[in-house]
């Protein structure tokens, strides 16, 4: 992931020890060369990677093997609300490290300008209410996978922001990452908002079609269940 520029470009690939990137800024001394820049850029998106391989391969083991479930006693609800806590946190630390990635890389001219900036505001203020109304409309157990924990909806939630989108709270975030590197003006946030729509778009690959499997499965055992009487 690079920009060439005239000379050195946004990212160089000059040699440096992670020790020389991390002891710096863990010491507030900031970023001292173009490598340390790639390394919090490489960071930042092996973080962006890391959550959505996280919280499938969790609510998986939960499903078939009760793991969570079975850490909190064998209660559920709790190893669902359990999981949202380390998923919640997990996002802080991303966006965390994400805004460091950026403020370590150059700007660009041209996503300096008044255009840029409002567009950033926009996709920021649509991003947030994609996400915050889809929380809202699913709650706790219905945001962070209380599916896979037999926590299930009683109807597909079909209000906004559904009927806008099927994943609004993927799309959201998104358009939040897309909107933070316009406003920071960074090429380089671009590159990794990239990323985070592709690690989405195969997250879901793999999700609605085991929730929607989840879902046909209690619907054929409340026919089932039916013909019984």
């Amino acid at each position: 992931m690079s920009y060439h520029g005239s000379s050195r470009g946004l990212i160089d690939f000059n040699q440096r020890s992670l020790l020389g990137i991390v002891w710096p800024y863990a010491a507030g001394e900031g970023c001292r060369s173009f490598t340390d820049r790639i390394i919090l850029s490489q960071v930042s998106a092996l973080s962006i990677a890391f959550n959505p391989i996280f919280w499938n391969v969790a609510a998986r083991q939960e499903y078939h093997h009760k793991v969570i479930t079975k850490l909190f006693g064998g209660n559920s609800r709790l190893g669902c609300y359990a999981l949202a806590a380390t998923i919640f946190s997990l996002g802080i630390i991303r966006d965390a490290l994400y805004g460091r990635a950026l403020k370590a890389q150059p700007g660009h001219p041209l996503l300096e300008t008044d255009v840029s900036n409002y567009a950033a505001y926009a996709l920021i203020g649509a991003g947030n209410v994609l996400v915050l109304s889809s929380m809202w409309a699913l709650g706790v157990t219905g945001t962070y996978l209380g599916d896979y924990f037999g926590i299930l909806m009683d109807d597909r939630v079909t209000s906004f922001p559904f009927n806008v989108t099927d994943a609004p709270m993927y799309y959201g975030s998104t358009m939040s990452f897309l909107g933070t590197a316009l406003l920071m003006g960074k090429p380089a946030g671009i590159l990794l908002t990239l990323e985070v729509l592709s690690v989405y778009m195969v997250a879901l690959t793999y999700e609605d079609p085991f929730t929607a499997q989840i879902y046909a499965k209690r619907e054929q055992r409340e026919r089932v269940e039916k013909k019984s009487y």
